[in-house]
């Protein structure tokens, strides 16, 4: 792997696994979203596999707060008055 840096911080994202089976996952302190069912038992399956950096990677595309590679596009798009 390279050195570089991500935009994730280290341990931006946590998440708690609930007595309900439910899984809540939090972005510095605030929950973001709750994963219930298949979902969450998935996730939960998912992410004892990975490593500290792979589960930030994991917790982020399942909360949709990440990078899309599309950011620039906007700039070259003609906005409407």
């Amino acid at each position: 792997m390279s050195g570089r840096r991500t935009s994730i911080d280290e341990a931006a994202f946590a998440y708690l696994t609930r007595k309900s089976g439910e899984v809540e996952i939090s972005y510095h302190g605030h929950p973001v979203t709750t994963l219930r069912g298949e979902a969450a038992a998935k996730f939960v399956n998912r992410i004892e596999a990975l490593g500290d950096r792979e589960a930030q990677h994991l917790m982020a595309r399942v909360t949709g707060d990440f990078k899309r590679g599309n950011e620039r596009q906007s700039r070259r798009l003609k906005r409407r008055a």
